[in-house]
């Protein structure tokens, strides 16, 4: 098991942390500053290099008024066989006044017999910016094929809270079950391997944006669409899924498109987490 607690203030002209807490395998490397915009960059770690079967980690987030946290993971999450019981992550995130959030995990790979689910649920206020993006791939199998683990489950709950109470954004739900039918076909995976998703939330989200975006992603190797949820007090939320045959395809991707969000709406140039 592994538990973190980080919590992210606004101090002194950038955002620091003011709370951080971590037992069991995960941890977060010391913060970095990326530029002079005053984001912080935490890294997760998880020590024990991989997630097996009945392991649990919880993360808790918040993001205080006016402060901005770019969060991302050390390595791939690699999920092993898991015979008896799933890996399961959960994490709750909270977003205050003008907050942002970019989560930018490297991608989830699911290797052969392996069942995981993962949950994340977001609050914010109107006045939020959230990005996140996830990259799911099959692991290497003894035979090659691409889809041998049991169950990929994620779930994405945003709420908007405002001082009237608390309202459903999205609920955006991706099951991938390769032992109950061929998910290779049409209206599913549609012959490709690897899935990639964006969301973004923002007040400046609208149908030019998504209109942009989706012209964006027309230079690449992979089959994209986006779709536009409801606004909820000024909010809107923008989900973008991709797939294609290629990991580093679709990283380029989606890191073509929060860029473009850096640079339009916070000025910042392109995301370099120089990990490698």
């Amino acid at each position: 098991m592994g538990r973190l607690e980080l919590g992210i203030s606004f101090r002194g002209g950038r955002s620091v942390a003011s709370r951080q807490f971590h037992e069991g395998a995960l941890r977060v490397l010391r913060p970095h500053y990326l530029d002079d915009s005053g984001q912080v960059c935490y890294v997760v770690v998880n020590p024990g290099g991989a997630y097996l079967g009945a392991d649990l980690f919880l993360l808790d987030v918040e993001v205080g008024d006016g402060a901005d946290l770019l969060l991302t993971t050390q390595s791939a999450t690699k999920v092993y066989r898991t015979p008896g019981s799933f890996a399961e992550q959960r994490m709750d995130v909270r977003l205050g006044e003008g907050a942002r959030l970019e989560l930018m995990p490297d991608q989830l790979i699911a290797y052969r017999d392996a069942s995981y689910r993962q949950r994340t649920s977001v609050t914010l206020r109107p006045s939020s910016s959230l990005v996140m993006a996830e990259v799911v791939t099959p692991g290497w199998s003894p035979d090659g094929a691409a889809f041998r683990y049991e169950e990929v489950r994620l779930r994405n709950g945003i709420h908007v809270e405002t001082d009237g109470g608390t309202q459903l954004l999205a609920l955006d739900n991706l099951l991938i079950r390769p032992p109950l039918g061929d998910v290779t076909g049409l209206g599913f995976m549609e012959g490709f391997s690897h899935l990639g998703s964006l969301v973004v939330v923002d007040a400046r989200v609208d149908q030019a944006l998504a209109d942009r975006v989706h012209h964006l992603t027309a230079g690449y190797d992979a089959r994209t669409g986006i779709t536009l949820t409801r606004t909820v007090a000024g909010t809107t939320g923008l989900v973008l899924r991709s797939l294609s045959n290629s990991t580093g395809e679709l990283n380029r991707l989606l890191a073509a498109c929060t860029d473009l969000l850096r640079e339009r709406w916070h000025g910042q140039g392109p995301l370099n987490l120089r990990k490698h």
